[in-house]
């Protein structure tokens, strides 16, 4: 489904003002700071997990618009999936970021998430949409920190 230029600009910047779930989870399961060294984001992903279910999630940190915007709009598309559900949401969003997955004609479950399909086109900016994701499968793989350098 190609979304236009136009909703993609007004779902990231409604998500910069409003981030989603940005808060610290009290005694969170799973904890991975990540740092984009290349504009200076740094977000933390707070996780808990039931049995193999992420029972919530959440973020802090400070980012560019694009770094802020995926980690909120992650945070509500993992929340009560299975952890293979998340990891294979991962996989796919990160395939989408580096032009492997093809939101259009691939079979996917990315949902709203493919709007950002357009950051591939700015390399730069790869790494911003990509760094909370990286830091979830961190926390996940209980690492301590993740960077995208």
């Amino acid at each position: 489904m190609a979304y236009s230029n136009e909703l993609y600009q007004q779902v990231i910047l409604d998500h910069n003002r409003k981030p989603r779930n940005f808060r610290k989870i009290e005694e969170p399961t799973h904890v991975c700071p990540g740092h984009n060294p290349l504009c200076g984001d740094h977000i933390t992903v707070y996780i808990h997990t039931e049995g193999d279910v992420v029972s919530d999630v959440s973020f802090e940190g400070s980012g560019c618009a694009i770094s802020k915007a995926s980690a909120s709009m992650m945070t509500e598309s993992v929340k009560g999936k299975t952890l293979a559900e998340v990891k294979k949401m991962f996989e796919e969003f990160h395939g989408m970021l580096m032009g492997e997955l093809d939101v259009d004609q691939d079979q996917h479950k990315l949902g709203k998430l493919s709007l950002f399909q357009g950051v591939k086109q700015y390399s730069s900016r790869v790494k911003c949409a990509a760094l909370s994701w990286h830091a979830l499968v961190g926390a996940l793989d209980l690492k301590t920190e993740i960077s995208t350098e």
